[in-house]
């Protein structure tokens, strides 16, 4: 009678499957620990929430078509958000700007590309500051309500109405 040889590995085979084994165990460590480590540092928080209310334009003086338009934007979370852009179907241009003077104390307004919402803060835009200029389309009257989306570089789309005011009246 023959007995059933047990098969037991060899401290090579052993050896050799650990090794195998070693890299991806700790490809996942590594990759567990940085991710712990984002997360802790507050980097992997929730997205900006963003907020737009307060939406003004001023009514265009005269004959002219050139306005501008001022939103309120607050970011109810800790990470900050860019203002990319602001598009309206009831304008043919729309343009962040950014009001500015001289040291002689003559104002002018300079493009700029995009504005930053603070991570728990908010953007106020004013005519003394940060603003959207506009090429008005059409005829406006004081309290009509002209559409705007605002494009965030996080947040992505946010519509919004802003209602048209006499300057002066801001």
């Amino acid at each position: 009678m023959t007995e059933l040889a047990v098969w037991r590995p060899s401290r090579r085979r052993l050896t050799e499957a650990f090794l195998a084994t070693l890299a991806p165990v700790a490809a996942c460590v590594l990759a567990l620990g940085g991710l712990a480590a984002w997360t802790a540092s507050g980097a992997a928080g929730s997205p900006a929430r963003i907020e737009v209310t307060s939406g003004r334009v001023f009514l265009p003086y005269g004959d002219g078509q050139e306005s501008a338009a001022f939103f309120r934007i607050s970011n109810s979370v800790g990470v900050e958000d860019e203002l990319t852009g602001v598009t309206s179907s009831a304008v043919d241009r729309a343009m962040l700007g950014r009001n500015t003077t001289t040291p002689g104390n003559a104002g002018y307004m300079r493009p700029v590309g995009s504005a930053i919402v603070p991570a728990g803060g908010t953007l106020a835009m004013s005519p003394r500051g940060l603003d959207v200029m506009v090429t008005v389309r059409g005829e406006w009257r004081a309290g009509d309500l002209v559409p705007f989306v605002l494009h965030f570089r996080h947040s992505g789309r946010i519509k919004t109405l802003a209602v048209v005011v006499r300057p002066g009246t801001f």
